[in-house]
């Protein structure tokens, strides 16, 4: 087997967490610029943490600069943190654990995270999913606020895992959203996509997915990923 790399996104993929991303930014926007509704018509699928923060912060004219924003995302992790216990959507999406199970274990597979969440909070979604301990490494949306850019981080540190050149390495991510296709095509790999988050699977290969399945329970997933 040629030594592969897999990057799984988090919300829509692996969970759903029940809205309470979305209810701990709106959170703290609420408290802190008393402007709660500046993301009512504002879909996050696809986003990244970092550029959620920013757009909001662009929407109500106020400076988006880094110090800005660092302070915005640790207020948005204590809120996170919060809400998630309390999620009654909570929960892990078909075939997730199973799958991640058949997966442990292989010499030549590395299997991480390609994901727009801040490494914190991506901590805090698979902790409470008891996930976490399938995922080694990965690329964070604290990395890079493109998706493409954090997914190049998650391959370095993949093949750094598997103690190869990364030029050597297949390549597949695993998402649910066209952006998670883009930033798989703009990296050169190949992209598993799931109709779990409100996409089709028709417009996930019109998008230019390499596969499209119902969830990560479907016949052929697994094939697909250590092919």
């Amino acid at each position: 087997m040629r030594p592969t790399i897999l990057l799984f996104d988090i919300d829509g993929t692996l969970l759903s967490a029940g809205g309470a991303g979305r209810r701990a930014v709106v959170r703290i926007f609420g408290d802190q610029f008393a402007r709660p509704e500046v993301f009512d018509d504002v879909r996050f699928h696809g986003m990244t943490d970092r550029a959620i923060i920013r757009a909001g912060l662009e929407r109500l004219h106020l400076p988006a600069d880094e110090g800005a924003i660092d302070a915005l995302c640790a207020a948005y992790l204590t809120a996170l943190a919060a809400e998630i216990p309390r999620s009654e959507g909570f929960h892990v999406l078909p075939g997730v654990a199973a799958l991640l199970e058949a997966l442990a274990g292989r010499p030549q597979l590395a299997v991480g995270l390609g994901t727009g969440n801040l490494r914190e909070g991506a901590r805090i979604k698979l902790e409470h999913a008891r996930l976490s301990h399938h995922f080694a490494f990965g690329g964070f949306g604290c990395d890079a606020e493109d998706r493409a850019a954090l997914l190049r981080v998650g391959v370095a540190r993949g093949a750094r895992h598997l103690g190869v050149a990364a030029d050597t390495c297949r390549l597949v991510v695993i998402g649910d959203t066209p952006k998670d296709i883009a930033a798989a095509r703009a990296i050169g790999a190949a992209s598993l996509a799931v109709a779990t988050s409100g996409f089709t699977t028709a417009e996930l290969m019109a998008a230019g997915a390499t596969w499209a399945f119902a969830d990560l329970a479907a016949a052929g997933v697994r094939e697909a990923l250590v092919d």
